[in-house]
């Protein structure tokens, strides 16, 4: 007795329209995996610029209250872009601009009673013979009220940073309490 193992020929046509299906399915789900590999790519690509967006707004709120005139002119200070070089090769990478200029929005007298003479940064504004040129047109004026010659002034400082290359756009709002003499404070403070 003779048997046949050949499949009838309508059955070798579903065999092979199965596995071309099957193939089609798998190419699409490399085709998926590859895609949304470069999805992910530009995502952590975008959160990159974003993080050197913001480091540099940071970088330049810093060096801008660093500086030795940002109490008395916050404007020329604030005027200067500031150039900031992330990745370390010499070349500006982003430029970050303080604006609005810094504003004091708030001072307020230091009382004698709250320094420390020990300190070398409280001597300055103890009322004595060592404080020369203290700026106050009456000696007695700081002293009558229980008053240092020093105020604290808090600034309301905006740095933003717009990225060329990416489109990443960033600002970094940050208040900063600066110690000055409590008549540069009136000049600069609105209150």
């Amino acid at each position: 007795m003779k048997s046949h193992n050949h499949l009838p020929s309508r059955e070798r046509g579903i065999t092979l329209v199965v596995t071309m299906i099957f193939l089609i399915i798998m190419s699409m789900f490399a085709i998926n995996a590859f895609n949304s590999s470069g999805s992910n790519m530009r995502i952590v690509g975008n959160m990159q610029a974003r993080q050197q967006s913001l480091a540099s707004a940071q970088q330049a709120i810093e060096q801008t209250i660093s500086n030795s005139l940002f109490t008395s002119n916050p404007a020329g200070v604030a005027a200067t872009p500031v150039p900031v070089d992330i990745d370390g090769d010499g070349n500006t990478d982003y430029s970050a601009r303080i604006s609005p200029q810094p504003s004091c929005y708030r001072a307020k007298a230091i009382k004698t009673i709250d320094l420390n003479p020990a300190l070398t940064s409280d001597i300055a504004c103890l009322r004595s013979g060592v404080v020369q040129n203290s700026g106050l047109d009456t000696p007695d004026a700081a002293a009558d009220a229980g008053n240092s010659l020093c105020a604290n002034t808090e600034w309301n400082i905006r740095a933003e940073v717009t990225d060329a290359r990416t489109s990443a756009k960033v600002a970094v709002h940050q208040g900063v309490s600066v110690r000055v003499l409590e008549t540069d404070a009136a000049n600069s403070c609105a209150s």
